[in-house]
């Protein structure tokens, strides 16, 4: 199995390439699968984006799964060269398989050759890459992370993904887990304990479980970031204090990448990356958090080097972008 996809992978990647020195090239349709939606749009080259729209994410099956996707593809499949999809999950792209990880919802993909069989129905070429991966791709090659040479990127959603950046390379890891924040546990007197973990803590999911509680709300309460920014910007006071709170949480993953890795710029991203408000209370929050009240001192806190936290110049389209951009690499370049 794994020499026949191999093969497979080779031989798209030759036909494309022989295409591309015939000028052939246009237009790719792009798909962005989350747990609970799929984000699709026709690109080229120039990141124009037509037919855009989403759709839910199918949780029953992988069949669904590709056959939602092959009806997206269908009506562009003469103006596309091929497909490239951002998903969740450890990906390893060369082989087009979802080795582990991702959504509950997508666990039917999980040791499959989601690749492979999505080109199959479609009758395409398609290259898959990792939704943190992909961010991160797009704001290395024509982002806020240009030029950079240690960098991370923070996504922020149902749980938290990203992308490192090492001497300015994307970093995949030998299992194709490199970035996967969400498994961080963040503290050790309660490893058992599953809340106390970045998905759970610094995610979207996170911050409006956070607010609920604050609230008095049921845990079920209909919640959504729309509501939730709406109240912040409303002023109001559990709002802000839940803000806050969380980007504690946030702040304190962050100066624990950069003591690691000495990042010059955290990117973040995500759908609730698009409020201005979090960015700038993420970095009011880390000089006054992590700097001044750094428990070993303020003057051994600013012994490291700050790094700079900017919103993704893509916010949330980025993981579309960096699928767009990771399929160039692998199909059009030489």
């Amino acid at each position: 199995m794994a020499e026949r996809m191999a093969l497979y992978i080779w031989r798209a990647i030759c036909n494309n390439r022989k295409k591309a020195q015939e000028g052939l090239y246009m237009k790719v349709m792009v798909f962005d699968v989350g747990g609970t939606g799929i984000k699709y749009s026709v690109m080229d080259e120039q990141l124009n984006r037509t037919d855009t729209g989403s759709t839910p994410t199918p949780a029953d099956s992988q069949e669904h799964f590709l056959n939602t996707l092959r009806e997206i593809y269908l009506p562009h499949k003469d103006e596309v060269d091929g497909i490239a999809l951002s998903l969740p999950g450890f990906i390893d792209a060369e082989q087009g398989v979802v080795r582990g990880g991702g959504a509950p919802s997508l666990a039917y993909n999980v040791g499959t050759p989601v690749g492979p069989r999505l080109a199959e129905a479609c009758g395409c070429r398609v290259w898959i890459e990792n939704d943190g991966k992909a961010a991160a791709i797009a704001e290395l090659e024509r982002g806020v992370l240009k030029g950079c040479r240690n960098a991370a990127v923070f996504i922020i959603g149902t749980g938290v993904g990203g992308g490192l950046i090492i001497d300015g390379k994307l970093v995949r890891g030998r299992d194709c887990t490199a970035g996967e924040y969400s498994f961080m546990n963040t503290n050790a007197d309660a490893w058992n304990d599953p809340t106390k973990s970045v998905a759970c803590q610094c995610s979207t999911s996170g911050l409006l479980s956070g607010y609920r509680a604050r609230k008095g709300l049921p845990a079920d309460a209909p919640m959504d970031g729309r509501i939730f920014f709406e109240a912040v910007h409303a002023g109001e006071t559990e709002a802000n204090e839940t803000l806050r709170s969380f980007c504690r949480a946030v702040a304190v993953q962050i100066y624990n990448l950069n003591v690691l890795l000495d990042l010059e710029k955290v990117a973040i991203g995500g759908g609730i990356s698009k409020q201005p408000i979090l960015v700038e209370t993420l970095n009011e929050v880390y000089e006054e958090y992590i700097l001044r009240g750094h428990p070993f001192s303020e003057a051994q806190a600013r012994c490291l080097p700050r790094p700079e936290i900017v919103p993704c110049r893509f916010l949330s389209e980025a993981n579309q972008i960096g699928a767009f951009a990771s399929y160039q690499k692998a199909f059009l370049e030489d």
